[in-house]
C-alpha cells in the first residue's frame, strides 16, 4: 500500500501525536496509509525564521534517505519550511500545510482569518501569503500569544483560540478560519463548533490533497 509521510519539523512529540490523531478521518480502506514522524533535529517549536531555516537541511536528508519508501511527503509546519528545496530532491508530491490550508480556505469563504501562535510569527506568515498572491483574501491574522510547547494546555489554548477566532469573525469579517500551527490540530472540531464557521486544520488539508495526488497519480511541475 502507498504511504504518505507527514513530517513534524519540530522535536515536540506531543505535536506529532496531535497531528497523527487529526489524520483519523483521512485513514481509509485501500489507503494511502498515513505515517507521522518527528524531526528529532528540530527545535521544540518553530517560532522564528532561524528555526525555519535550521530544519531545512535535516528534512532534506530525511526525504533523500526515505524517498523510496513513500508516495508523498507533507511538511507539517505552518511556515512551510524547505518546501521548495524538498521538491527539488524528489519527484514525489511534496505539500506544505500552510499553502494547502490557505488554498482550502479560499474554497470555503471569501475572507479567511489566521490564528497564529505568536505576534512575531505573523510577519513571516505574511511574507508567505504575499508570495502566494492571496493577501487580498486575508481578513486578518491574530495571535493567541502562546508558544508551540504551551499549546498542550488545553483549557488555556482553547479559550484563547475561541477569543481570537471570534475577533477574526466579528471584527475583521473572516468567514473561514485557518489554524496557523500544526500544534493546534486537536482543537479544530471544538473551535468550529464554537465559532459556527468553517475551521481549516492545515495538516488535514495538506494530507487530503496528498491523498488525491497519490490516488489520481497527479505529478507536479
Amino acid at each position: 500500500m502507498d504511504t504518505i509521510l507527514v513530517i513534524n519539523p519540530n522535536s515536540t512529540e506531543a505535536v506529532t501525536r496531535g497531528i497523527d490523531e487529526a489524520m483519523a478521518p483521512l485513514r481509509m480502506a485501500g489507503g494511502p496509509a498515513i505515517e507521522c514522524v518527528t524531526l528529532k533535529e528540530g527545535p521544540p517549536g518553530i517560532e522564528t525564521q532561524q528555526h525555519v531555516d535550521g530544519v531545512v537541511a535535516p528534512m532534506l536528508k530525511l526525504v533523500r534517505e526515505r524517498e523510496a519508501d513513500y508516495a508523498a511527503f507533507v511538511i507539517a509546519c505552518y511556515s512551510d519550511p524547505g518546501l521548495h528545496s524538498v521538491r527539488e530532491v524528489t519527484a514525489k508530491p511534496v505539500l506544505g500545510i500552510s499553502e494547502c490550508g490557505v488554498l482550502t480556505a479560499l474554497t470555503l469563504g471569501q475572507k479567511f482569518g489566521v490564528i497564529a501562535i505568536l505576534q512575531k510569527s505573523i510577519p513571516r506568515h505574511l511574507r508567505h501569503l504575499g508570495a502566494m498572491g492571496v493577501l487580498d483574501r486575508l481578513a486578518a491574522e491574530l495571535p493567541v500569544g502562546l508558544g508551540v510547547t504551551e499549546l498542550s494546555d488545553e483549557k488555556k489554548t482553547f479559550g484563547r483560540m475561541v477569543d481570537v477566532g471570534t475577533a477574526l469573525r466579528e471584527e475583521h469579517g473572516a468567514n473561514v478560519i485557518v489554524m496557523g500551527c500544526a500544534g493546534m490540530a486537536r482543537y479544530r472540531t471544538g473551535l468550529q463548533d464554537a465559532l459556527g464557521i468553517p475551521v481549516v486544520e492545515p495538516s488535514q488539508a495538506a494530507v487530503g490533497m496528498a491523498i488525491a495526488r497519490v490516488r489520481l497519480n497527479w505529478q507536479g511541475a
